[in-house]
């Protein structure tokens, strides 16, 4: 069942991001290449699909007198679009990433990375120009105008320096060849990659008219597989190869990055994440069957190889 929900929202995904991105023909064909040189380099769709599975399961314990047995129905309109725009940022961040100034990584999801198919200066500007566009679909999402508000604002402070992505990504640099210690390391994986997991669950039920109760639940839910996410991402660059994960593995090690592993080791930092799935499906049990997929998603992230 988990297996047809990641192949059927990764398609959906697609053909939203497909459909919203500049054809690789259009002038300048450089930049709109480069765009999808990264963005179709075949991600899990791990933010679209949380998006949507959220969105999904607040629209079907909205339905009068079925809060705690109703199974997810379908998905609230223009839900896709908002997945596809969540990709557009989480691309956008992974480019310049890569880029010397930061990671300095070659490769990204077993095909070379954006500056080094398209040069340093390109990169840049995909990048920028993947974030412009997804807040200008932002925008444009066919829900009310208010939770079209509530959305921008939320993704917005995810990708920002106030623990969102780029203060994570600051403060990821700065500890870099230092002792890590646990607030300085839960805050760079808090804001650096849990902050833009947890805008996608909550901007997915907004989509879908949660109240401000559910968005309590989904943020939580969202903070806690946001962290476990992580810490078996620093797991999977220890105990993988570079041709398994589809990306350079051992650099955290080697640039003496701030990591679970490197505080607490391999078993403890596996217990950890677990842990956080536990509390994160724990979260969602008042919506009954409804939170089943949300639920099967948070094992799937911390049971994952890759």
């Amino acid at each position: 069942m988990l297996k047809q929900v990641l192949e059927q929202g990764r398609e959906a995904a697609d053909a939203a991001i497909e459909r919203l991105l500049p054809p690789a023909t259009e002038h300048p064909t450089s930049i709109h290449q480069a765009m999808r040189h990264s963005v179709f380099a075949g991600g899990k769709r791990l933010r679209p699909i949380l998006c949507m599975e959220a969105g999904r399961m607040i629209a079907a314990a909205s339905v009068v007198g079925s809060r705690t047995g109703s199974p997810a129905g379908s998905l609230p309109t223009g839900i896709e679009d908002l997945g596809g725009a969540l990709e557009m940022l989480h691309t956008y961040s992974l480019i310049h990433d890569d880029l010397p100034a930061l990671d300095n990584d070659d490769l990204r999801r077993g095909r070379p990375t954006c500056h080094k198919a398209f040069g340093e200066a390109i990169a840049i500007l995909a990048g920028d120009a993947l974030q412009t566009l997804a807040y200008e679909v932002l925008a444009q999402i066919a829900c009310p105008a208010e939770a079209s508000v509530s959305i921008i604002r939320e993704i917005a402070h995810a990708t920002g320096t106030i623990n969102g992505m780029i203060g994570g990504q600051v403060v990821d640099l700065e500890a870099e060849h230092q002792k890590p210690d646990i607030a300085t390391l839960e805050y760079i994986h808090r804001s650096k990659t849990a902050a833009l997991i947890t805008a996608s669950v909550v901007s997915g039920g907004m989509c879908a008219g949660a109240t401000a109760a559910d968005i309590r639940h989904l943020r939580t839910y969202g903070q806690s597989i946001g962290l476990a996410f992580q810490i078996v991402d620093d797991v999977l660059d220890l105990t993988q190869t570079s041709e398994q994960l589809g990306k350079t593995t051992g650099k955290d090690a080697a640039a003496e990055k701030a990591t679970y592993p490197a505080l607490f080791g391999i078993e403890e930092s596996i217990r950890q994440a677990d842990a956080l799935a536990d509390r994160a499906c724990a979260e969602l049990d008042e919506y009954g069957e409804a939170a089943s997929t949300l639920k099967d998603l948070a094992r799937f992230l911390v049971e994952r190889k890759k």
